[in-house]
């Protein structure tokens, strides 16, 4: 009777959690799962309404357009950049905050500012900040220094890199730090009983007990540096230097001239090459795991 009785309370929990799931879960298959289904469906189409199928030929136009190539080397040059920069800037601040420092709860609050302000009532003070009268040239010239032309040159990319590092920073310095918080004290003090010093603790405890908040940092860290198109496209408009050309501006473009297969082709690339990415995370993560244990 007991062992019934808690079957059939597991099944009746199971119940109410799918009667949860199930208006997200619809949602969820609606608006994101069925159109890209249909998308990959239409990448293989010659046209979008009574095409034919014609296999890779999309795929080898998109392949041989220097637009996309271009495209596709920014998005993965940003990512390659931003990403070990945000890792290891948020991990700092983290350990920063971590420790009793003087205005530690304001600092706190300004790293999260970001998550909670709108990013196109922000970005006027970013272009304000890399206009070529505004305030980072004004600063420059008042030191002695040329003025840059911010946003039509090649710096381009690091404004936009230093936008993405302040509007994402906030988030992961919260996660590291609730990871550092979940440290036993009693590894720190035992270590330092035995003699190791800042940087054995921090190689040998820190970032051990920090792998699965390192893991999913760096994986949103990644998935996020694929969506920074709304930042570059609200700081430098429709047509912005060729630095800053991501894939969703190519995207972007295809969506605008109804060119859908391309279109349809470049995003099933995109998503095929993130998964790619968080799968190797995910080996690499296990490897580790048995490494260390």
């Amino acid at each position: 009777m007991k062992k019934w009785g808690l079957r059939h309370v597991l099944r009746k929990d199971s119940t109410v959690a799918w009667l949860f799931l199930g208006p997200s879960g619809i949602g969820f298959g609606l608006f994101y799962l069925i159109p890209f289904v249909m998308g990959v469906v239409y990448s293989f189409m010659d046209s979008s309404v009574g095409g034919h199928f014609v296999g890779l030929d999309n795929y080898r136009e998109l392949l041989a357009s220097s637009s996309f190539r271009k495209a596709a080397s920014n998005t993965f040059y940003f990512s390659a950049v931003s990403v070990p920069l945000m890792l290891v800037l948020s991990l700092s601040l983290a350990m920063l905050l971590n420790e009793n420092v003087y205005f530690r709860k304001w600092l706190r609050t300004s790293y999260v500012m970001p998550l909670v302000v709108p990013v196109a009532s922000i970005i006027l003070i970013w272009q304000m900040l890399f206009d070529w009268n505004g305030s980072m040239n004004a600063w420059l010239n008042l030191f002695g220094f040329d003025r840059v032309d911010w946003m039509k040159s090649n710096a381009a990319r690091n404004v936009v890199i230093v936008v993405y590092l302040w509007k994402n920073i906030g988030y992961n310095v919260i996660l590291f730090l609730a990871g550092l918080q979940q440290i036993p004290k009693d590894y720190y003090e035992t270590a330092q009983v035995e003699g190791a010093g800042r940087l054995r603790q921090f190689a040998s405890i820190t970032l051990v007990n920090l792998t699965s908040t390192t893991f999913f940092v760096v994986m949103m860290s990644i998935i996020n540096s694929f969506k920074v198109f709304r930042e570059t496209y609200l700081i430098a408009g429709d047509y912005p230097h060729d630095s800053i050309y991501m894939l969703q501006h190519y995207m972007n473009n295809m969506f605008a001239s109804l060119d859908i297969q391309k279109m349809t082709a470049a995003a099933t690339l995109m998503v095929g090459c993130i998964l790619l990415i968080v799968m190797g995370l995910f080996a690499l993560e296990r490897r580790y795991r048995k490494f260390m244990e």
